[in-house]
Formats: C-alpha cells, sequence, structure tokens
C-alpha cells in the first residue's frame, strides 16, 4: 500500500479548517480528518461540510468511539465520513457493533490504540474482529514530555496484516521513520495545521516519504532535556506563561541592565533588604550560566550593584532577578548584563549576613526553587520548574506554532477576533 498522508483538522472553528484542508489538498494530501476537537465544537456538520466541500476526497472522522458503536458510526457515516475512529478501549461488542454498521452505510473503522501500553495480545485480539484500519496513537499530552518512539508501531506491524495508521508528532523529519516501522497511514497535525503554508508543508513531507529521506524541521516536533536551552532562545516569555496556563510570571521586577534575552537555572537568595552579603556570596557558588535570583522583600535599601555585576560577568552568569532594588544602574548597563529589579535606590545596607542561598523562594504567587529554569526578555521574567521543564518547553514551541499560523492568517487579511471567533469562545454566564 502506498504511503497515504492523512492531514488532522483539530481545530475548534471549521472555516480555519477548511481554509487549512484546501492548502494540505493542494499539496498532496490524501485523506482529510475531521479531528475530535473539531467535531466537538462544530459537531457532524464539521463532517458534511468536509464531505461537500471536498467530494472526492476520503473523509476521516475522528469519533473517538467508546460506546454506543451503532449509533456514532451511523450518524458519522451519514454526514459524509468514510472512516469512522473507535477507540481500542471500547468493549469488544461495541467495536464488533461499530464494524457491522459500518458495513451497513458503505464505511470503514479504524481502531485507534490510543498511548503505547497495550499488549500485542490485546493487538491481535482486535484485528480478528476485522476492522479496516488500525491506529497507534502517541497521544499530544504525551508528545508533550518528548517522549515519541516507533517502538510499539514495529511491534503491531509484525503481528497484523492490516493496514496501521500513525499518529502524534509526526513531521518531514521522522516521517520515513515512521513508514519503516510499518505504517501505511501517516496523520500529519501540527506539521501542517500550524504551518504558516499548509500546502508547502505538505510538499515537504511527500518529498521525505518519496525520497525516503529525512529533512530537517526546525518546528513541528518534541524536545528531550538535552534541547531546554536550545527552545528557549527560539521561545519568548509569554510563550512559556501561555504553556503555563497563563502562570510563572515573577512579578514587579523590571530591567534596569541589559535588556535582552537570558536564561539559567535558578541559585536562590533570601536576604534582608539591603543585606546584600549573601547575593554577592552567591556568585561565588554559581556555575556559567546560572541566574541568580534574590527575594528581598521588594523593599530597598539596594542588595545589588556595579562590583556585584562585575563579578557576575567575570562568572559568566547569564543574569540577575532581584525582588528588592538595584543601584549603579548606568555602569551595569556598561556591562550589559542583564538585571531585573523591583526599584532603583543609590543607598545600600550593610553586609551583615542575614539570610539563606539556594532555598525555595515564594514572591508573590510565585514558587521559585533552586534549580528552577528562569527566563527573561523585554516582557519580564517567568520562572519554569525544573521537573516540568520538557513539557512546558514543548507546550511553549506549541504555542509559538499555532501564533504563526495565526499571524499568516491575519496577514491574509481578517483580524484577530474575526479568525478566532473570538466572541463566540467568550465564556458562557
Amino acid at each position: 500500500m502506498k504511503p497515504v498522508i492523512q492531514i488532522a483538522l483539530d481545530f475548534v472553528d471549521i472555516d480555519r479548517a477548511i481554509k487549512v484542508a484546501r492548502e494540505a489538498i493542494k499539496g498532496g494530501a490524501d485523506w482529510l480528518e475531521a479531528g475530535t476537537p473539531l467535531i466537538k465544537a462544530c459537531g457532524l456538520d464539521a463532517v458534511r461540510i468536509l464531505r461537500k466541500e471536498f467530494p472526492k476526497t476520503t473523509i476521516v472522522a475522528d469519533m473517538k468511539t467508546l460506546d454506543a458503536g451503532r449509533i456514532e458510526v451511523e450518524i458519522a457515516a451519514k454526514s459524509g465520513a468514510d472512516i469512522v475512529v473507535v477507540m481500542a478501549d471500547a468493549s469488544e461488542s461495541t467495536i464488533r457493533e461499530s464494524i457491522e454498521a459500518a458495513r451497513n452505510y458503505g464505511a470503514k473503522i479504524l481502531v485507534d490504540f490510543l498511548e503505547t501500553s497495550y499488549t500485542i495480545e490485546k493487538v491481535k485480539k482486535v484485528a480478528d474482529l476485522n476492522p479496516d484500519f488500525i491506529g497507534v496513537h502517541i497521544p499530544i499530552d504525551q508528545q508533550m514530555t518528548g517522549n515519541i518512539s516507533f517502538d510499539f508501531l514495529r511491534q503491531v506491524s509484525k503481528h497484523v496484516n492490516i493496514p496501521i495508521a500513525i499518529a502524534g508528532g509526526l513531521n518531514c523529519e521522522n516521517v520515513v521513520d515512521a513508514i519503516n516501522a510499518g505504517a501505511s497511514i501517516v496523520i500529519i497535525g501540527g506539521a501542517v495545521t500550524k504551518s504558516e503554508n499548509a500546502e508547502k508543508a505538505v510538499k515537504l513531507i511527500k518529498k521525505a516519504i518519496d525520497t525516503k529521506t529525512s529533512i530537517k524541521s526546525e518546528l513541528f516536533k518534541r524536545f528531550t532535556e538535552q534541547d531546554i536551552k536550545e527552545v528557549f532562545q527560539k521561545v519568548s516569555t509569554a510563550n512559556l506563561s501561555d504553556a503555563m496556563h497563563r502562570k510563572g510570571w515573577i512579578p514587579d521586577v523590571r530591567p534596569f541592565g541589559e535588556v535582552k534575552k537570558f536564561y539559567g537555572s535558578a541559585i536562590t537568595v533570601r536576604t534582608f533588604p539591603g543585606d546584600w552579603a549573601k547575593p554577592v556570596e552567591a556568585v561565588d557558588l554559581a556555575k556559567q550560566g546560572d541566574v541568580i535570583v534574590i527575594d528581598a522583600r521588594g523593599l530597598p535599601p539596594a542588595v545589588w550593584g556595579e562590583l556585584a555585576t562585575h563579578s557576575a560577568v567575570v562568572k559568566k552568569l547569564s543574569g540577575v532577578v532581584i525582588y528588592g532594588a538595584i543601584r549603579d544602574i548606568s555602569e551595569i548597563k556598561e556591562l550589559k548584563f542583564p538585571a531585573y529589579a523591583t526599584l532603583c535606590c543609590p543607598q545600600a545596607g550593610e553586609p551583615k549576613g542575614m539570610g539563606e542561598i539556594n532555598v525555595p523562594l515564594q514572591i508573590k504567587q510565585v514558587q521559585i526553587m533552586p534549580g528552577d529554569w528562569i527566563v527573561g526578555d523585554e516582557d519580564g521574567v517567568v520562572c519554569v520548574p525544573s521537573n516540568k521543564a520538557v513539557e512546558i518547553t514543548n507546550r511553549a514551541m506549541d504555542v509559538l506554532e499555532k501564533e504563526n499560523r495565526l499571524r499568516a492568517e491575519i496577514k491574509q487579511g481578517g483580524t484577530l477576533s474575526e479568525i478566532t471567533h473570538l466572541l463566540r469562545w467568550e465564556k458562557q454566564r
């Protein structure tokens, strides 16, 4: 079976889905999928509209059916779906009933194995029910942990003779690996739907498939712990805050030194206003690339100045963030060192040594642990918890990629409110 390119239209607005679908078909996509978010947001009208717009294209309805198989398959097929997705977690009777209903209406069934914790015995049992396709699906939330593997796909392909679809984190860089692992149908989501030009994105994927070569991708892929710094170079603090459900912002600090992107592991300091002993001692403990975060209660006198900054520059630290006061601003700017603080004042205190280094800090609503990632830019500073850094950086890239697509649509004509149907998606009261 020649590899099939299926585009997962996981939008919540049908007009945006149609726009991407048109571009994707021009690029050479074979099948179009009404994604689960689209069906939940628009109902089966999404399938009807896709069928009307693309009468000769195979339409997949990702119903994720778990129960009431006959009813759900019937209404999807009547709406124009050629293929209906039923979950492998559904009961055997639901899967069997779904297959029979599909046969009655001239549709086909794809049984979807979401996640990879299933046994091969379970796959064989489902295959014995004779669905038309088996789906191996790496969930989006799992992808965000950087965990993408085709090992389960390889196992499945050795034990079934049914065409296998693979979904989850596919792009022009890894699509050939998926096909080599046994996939006949490659389901592409964000690599196309978040692209500024979906037609070009599909053509790139087709080129990778046709030439059987991996084509490097800067976007639309998942990152691991080793890639965190690379992601911080690409995303903004706004992207990171959005990825953390609008959280993570360290309040009441603004730039007083060089305004540029910086990031690093946190060396935390708790001290009293004006007592600069522990902040300066923290420089000696810090490693290259670290960021010193000082909690001085948001009050003057200053706990950081030019000489401390010189020391930080010598140690090649990335920056300093002070919930409190700073001084010697002109000299710090000359050193081109990122320094954020609550306020500036000429007065410092005495180095009495009151305080602690590398302890948890609570700056208003934000907790900062030693070793957490601190990222700053023109918008401000955010804290990324180290134990969730991989997931958050992947989600931040997802935010960035979606914004790239929105920006492209705005440039084509329209406003953000119009394109995203903002009024429709306001919270109902």
